[in-house]
C-alpha cells in the first residue's frame, strides 16, 4: 500500500484520537480541532495528488442535484434510525446527546459555515478523494470502497460512542457509493457539506 497514504491514515488517527476520545475531547474545542484537522488532511490530499489526472474534480450541473437529493435521503435514514434506535436500545438517547454537546462551543451560525465551507469539503477531499481514490487504484473500485468505508469508520471508535461509530460507517458506506458511481467529488462535496448543517444545525434529530 501507498506509504503515503499509510502515514495520511495514521495522522487521522492521532487528529481523530484527540478530538473524539474522552481522555483528551475535553482539551480543547472540537469544531476548532476538526477544521484544523480536516485543513491539514485535505491539503496533504490535494498534494498528494498534484501530479495525477483530476478526474473525480470534473463538474457538471446533475452534480447539484445529486448532492442535495442524496442530503435530503440520508437526513431520512438518520431520522428514522434515530427514532427505531430510540425504542430498542436503551444506552442511544444518552449517546446521541453526548454527540449534540458539542454544539455549546461555538455559536450554531459559526459552526454552520465551517461545516458548509471547510469540514464537510475538506473530509471528502481527503477521505473520498485521497483514501478511497488510492484504495481503488489498488484493490480496485468495490474492495477500495469496502476499505475506505472500514477504515473512515475506525477513526471514530476513539469516541468509545456506539451510536457515532454507526454513524460514521452508514455515512462513509453511502458517500463512499455515490463517489465510486459518480467519479466525482462535487455531489459527495455538496451531500456531506448539507447533511453536516442539517443535522447539526438546522434540524437536529435530538
Amino acid at each position: 500500500m501507498n506509504p503515503l497514504l499509510i502515514t495520511a491514515y495514521l495522522a487521522a488517527n492521532i487528529f481523530w484520537f484527540i478530538l473524539f476520545s474522552p481522555s483528551s475531547a475535553h482539551l480543547l474545542n472540537f469544531w476548532a480541532g476538526m477544521s484544523a484537522a480536516s485543513g491539514i488532511l485535505a491539503l496533504t490530499a490535494l498534494l498528494a495528488r498534484r501530479k495525477s489526472p483530476p478526474r473525480d474534480f470534473g463538474f457538471k450541473t446533475i452534480h447539484i442535484l445529486i448532492g442535495v437529493g442524496s442530503a435530503l435521503v440520508l437526513y431520512g435514514v438518520f431520522f428514522v434510525g434515530h427514532a427505531l434506535s430510540a425504542r430498542l436500545l436503551p444506552f442511544a438517547q444518552g449517546q446521541v446527546m453526548q454527540i449534540y454537546a458539542m454544539k455549546t462551543q461555538m455559536p450554531p451560525a459559526l459552526i454552520a459555515l465551517l461545516l458548509l465551507f471547510w469540514i464537510g469539503p475538506a473530509e471528502e477531499i481527503f477521505w473520498r478523494g485521497f483514501v478511497q481514490e488510492r484504495l481503488s487504484r489498488a484493490l480496485g473500485p468495490q474492495h477500495g470502497y469496502m476499505l475506505a468505508t472500514l477504515l473512515y469508520a475506525l477513526v471514530h471508535a476513539y469516541a468509545m460512542n456506539f451510536m457515532l461509530l454507526m454513524a460514521a460507517l452508514i455515512c462513509a458506506a453511502f458517500w463512499g457509493y455515490v463517489y465510486k458511481k459518480q467519479g466525482s467529488l462535487w455531489p459527495v462535496i455538496i451531500s456531506h457539506a448539507l447533511w453536516d448543517v442539517l443535522i447539526f444545525v438546522v434540524v437536529p434529530i435530538q
